[in-house]
């Protein structure tokens, strides 16, 4: 990684709740309302926005971890934000702390880390997970 990436170093995403993200399994609605699985996304989309000036031409991030308590639930229409604090750097991790928030204060958080790994050695293990036929 390039140096500069700091404890306290923060990222920031805002998007609207649509009906594509609510709580839905198959394409049966559950709730009308804000999705854990989207809150997840946005969440690690914030965390990643932290690494993207560090990587180096030959690195990547993956993620290697998220724990999420979803605490409120948020309608569609409105819009949510999501920011990522880093907390620790270990090795090759960056872990943040994550909070999404709507207009009414908190509805999620929780903390996402990513390993930064040489591409090459994510393709090998991308390649050695897949099943072989033979």
């Amino acid at each position: 990684m390039k140096e500069g990436l700091v404890i306290g170093q923060t990222a920031e995403i805002t998007a609207e709740v649509t009906s594509e993200m609510v709580a839905q399994f198959e394409g049966g609605v559950v709730h009308p309302a804000y999705s854990t699985v989207s809150m997840v996304y946005h969440m690690e989309w914030a965390a990643r926005q932290i690494i993207l000036p560090y990587l180096e031409d030959h690195e990547e991030g993956i993620g290697a971890s998220v724990t999420v308590k979803h605490v409120a639930p948020t309608a569609v229409s409105t819009m949510v934000t999501v920011k990522a604090t880093v907390t620790a750097l270990k090795n090759h991790l960056v872990i943040t702390d994550v909070e999404a928030r709507n207009e009414k204060g908190i509805i999620g958080k929780g903390e996402v880390t990513q390993a930064i790994l040489p591409k090459e050695q994510i393709a090998e293990r991308i390649e050695a997970s897949l099943v072989s036929n033979a």
